[in-house]
């Protein structure tokens, strides 16, 4: 006869087999889906060539030399000679400032100020590699 008193078990192993074949599934499937988004691209323009502006270079040396480019100059009349002398050069021009280690850092940042208030954006200092 019937026992009421006893409890029913739940079985879950064919839930745990119906899942673990979706997750199969899923993880077969899932790298194949490509996601696709169509962008319109502008048309560039044929005409106009990019030219590559030569770089400044600017070394200094621990006796005080500052060479730019083939031009030397003294460090105590380097702002103002400077700032003549970047009259000729192109201003979009990238500047690299290299430097003796025995340096000071004011030093060289009186460098990298006086080449920014001449009017050059891009300048880079150098590193020993």
């Amino acid at each position: 006869m019937f026992d009421w008193d006893e409890k029913p078990e739940l079985n879950i192993t064919p839930l745990v087999d119906v899942m673990l074949v979706l997750l199969a599934i899923l993880m077969v499937i899932s790298p194949n889906i490509v996601y696709e988004e169509l962008i319109r691209l502008p048309k560039g323009s044929a005409q106009k060539e990019l030219t590559k502006l030569a770089p400044v270079n600017i070394t200094i040396s621990k006796d005080g030399t500052i060479k730019v480019n083939k031009e030397v100059f003294k460090t105590d009349t380097f702002a103002d000679n400077f700032s003549l002398f970047a009259q000729t050069l192109d201003h979009e021009a990238t500047v690299m400032i290299s430097a003796d280690q025995s340096l000071g850092y004011g030093e060289v940042m009186a460098v990298l100020a006086t080449v920014k208030r001449a009017g050059f954006r891009e300048v880079s200092l150098a590193t020993a590699g």
